[in-house]
């Protein structure tokens, strides 16, 4: 038998919402525990264990999660944050000018193509290559630019490369 208070969604301010909240930064705050764990050298093995843990952990903490909160308060979170995202995400409308394309392809294609022969150039020539992750951080952060330089079609034409039935329309004229 349900009470009355089942019937009550759960409003931002309700201490169920903050305490769901707090499970997630404590799932994502826990992660920190590894990059710590490598920098006091701690061994190997012990590293993958932990990040094993941790996964398998960060389950269990979202299905809490979901029970502390209930249904409306975790439909509420994902709207929250989903709604947030979208508004970052290119529009499918806007015309993407000639340069701005160009620039997004280049932007595109760098990162793909360095990271494609990264392992032949440090074969053929050690040492030419530095290897900082810094650099490595900045062609994914490149890579995933790209996305909103060339706005919104780009991604269609890319999820359209995985559609086995989607075709070609052409409408330049000749």
């Amino acid at each position: 038998m349900s009470s009355p208070q089942d019937n009550i969604a759960p409003s931002s301010t309700g201490w169920r919402f903050k305490l769901g909240i707090a499970i997630i930064c404590l799932m994502l705050g826990s992660w920190l525990m590894v990059p710590l764990a490598a920098a006091v050298d701690v061994p190997g093995s012990k590293i993958a264990a932990l990040t094993g843990i941790l996964f398998i952990s960060n389950k269990v903490l979202l299905i809490l999660v979901i029970a502390i909160m209930g249904k409306s308060g975790f439909q509420q979170l994902k709207r929250s944050m989903f709604g947030y995202v979208s508004t970052l995400a290119p529009s499918a409308d806007v015309e993407v000018g000639p340069a701005r394309h160009r620039i997004g392809l280049v932007m595109f294609c760098l990162p793909l193509i360095s990271a494609f022969l990264e392992p032949y150039v440090d074969t053929l020539w050690p040492g030419l290559r530095p290897n900082l992750w810094q650099l490595q951080a900045l062609g994914d952060a490149m890579l995933i630019g790209s996305f909103f330089v060339l706005g919104g079609n780009f991604w269609d034409k890319v999820r359209a490369l995985f559609i086995r039935k989607a075709r070609v329309v052409n409408t330049t004229a000749v």
